[in-house]
């Protein structure tokens, strides 16, 4: 994976904001079970293709009304799934990357698969269109495709729930772009999940528009097509900005991490300072010259406004706010951090 970013030393980031999604090869065999068949419920979702890509691991394809396309999820199943009954569910952590919307960069780039805790859990990563922002599409107030937020939980959550053994205990958690999604997608829909955790989120969009616009822009995407121009359309922006959410969430476990963009225990020898694009570089002015990651710099910036309104909301955060870079070890390692947390919530029976 090419980090158009900076260059080669990051795989995902504002990294995950800017790469090109990788597409799976067709390689693999198909799974014991077919796909189910289209339920006209689901409108119109149906999986076109449907491969086992490891031990544990099958990818889905599916045409998806909501996106007018096709997107690819990654399914990391549980102990006798394969054989599994009709009816047999288990708990479910959705696991979202990051603005790639690359299904495959939890499994290429953490151990994920390997963890003994999650053996009885099947675990969703869940594709989606470049700089999808987990959100449905404003497109100047008519709406329309791609709308991620109502592909993911109002087609893709009932298609696995009917057909693939997911049950409906869930828990969210994600990366970047992926970290606003576990908290914006628990913030919106109420009960749908017991718990969310974000690391490196992009939590306050709105706080740095003009960063979401050029980073949109510098990989083809019509920044303003997500909610509105930032002036004009401020409500739009402010009403999915999770600062204004954080009511949504202040009963809710909630887990946020991220670095402050300076020199962490798990960056390599010789990270240095690289430059991003001019909306990005020319805020290097506003933080620490220690930073060498600016990237990092506004998720810290976006996490802990965030986590301070949970706070001041009554809520009870669990934060996690360190030296480091978005990056994936960090990544990896708040993912173990958190699971604890996401597990207990999600075998809880309240």
């Amino acid at each position: 994976m090419i980090d158009l970013l900076r260059g080669n030393r990051l795989r995902t980031g504002l990294a995950s904001l800017v790469l090109t999604a990788l597409v799976a090869t067709g390689c693999g065999t198909e799974t014991g079970h077919d796909p189910p068949p289209p339920d006209p419920a689901l409108r119109g979702l149906e999986v076109t293709e449907q491969q086992q890509t490891g031990d544990r691991t099958v990818d889905l394809t599916v045409d998806s009304p909501a996106l007018d396309g096709s997107a690819a999820v990654r399914l990391i199943t549980p102990d006798g799934w394969d054989e599994r009954a009709p009816g047999r569910t288990w708990p479910v952590l959705y696991l979202l990357p990051g603005g790639d919307g690359d299904h495959m960069s939890w499994t290429s780039d953490s151990d994920v698969e390997e963890l003994p805790e999650l053996r009885d859990v099947l675990v969703v990563i869940p594709g989606m269109p470049m700089f999808g922002f987990y959100s449905d599409r404003y497109n100047d107030g008519r709406g329309g495709p791609p709308a991620v937020r109502s592909f993911h939980l109002d087609e893709l959550i009932p298609l696995l729930e009917r057909g693939y053994g997911a049950g409906r205990d869930r828990v969210i958690a994600g990366l970047s772009q992926g970290g606003y999604g576990a908290l914006a997608y628990a913030a919106q829909r109420p009960g749908m999940f017991r718990a969310a955790a974000s690391y490196s989120g992009w939590l306050s969009p709105s706080i740095r528009a003009e960063v979401v616009l050029a980073a949109a822009r510098f990989v083809g995407v019509d920044g303003r097509s997500l909610w509105g121009d930032p002036v004009r359309d401020r409500r739009i922006w402010e009403a999915n900005d999770l600062y204004n959410l954080a009511d949504a969430l202040t009963g809710l476990p909630v887990y946020l991490s991220s670095g402050d963009g300076t020199i962490g225990d798990l960056d390599p020898p010789g990270t240095s300072a690289e430059s991003l694009f001019p909306e990005i570089d020319r805020l290097a002015a506003e933080f620490s010259p220690d930073v060498v990651d600016l990237t990092e710099a506004l998720m810290h910036e976006s996490s802990r406004a965030v986590a301070d309104r949970l706070r001041a909301l009554g809520g009870d955060p669990v934060t996690h706010f360190t030296a480091g870079t978005h990056s994936p070890p960090y990544w990896e390692r708040e993912l173990h951090r958190s699971l604890p947390m996401l597990l207990a919530a999600l075998r809880s029976n309240g």
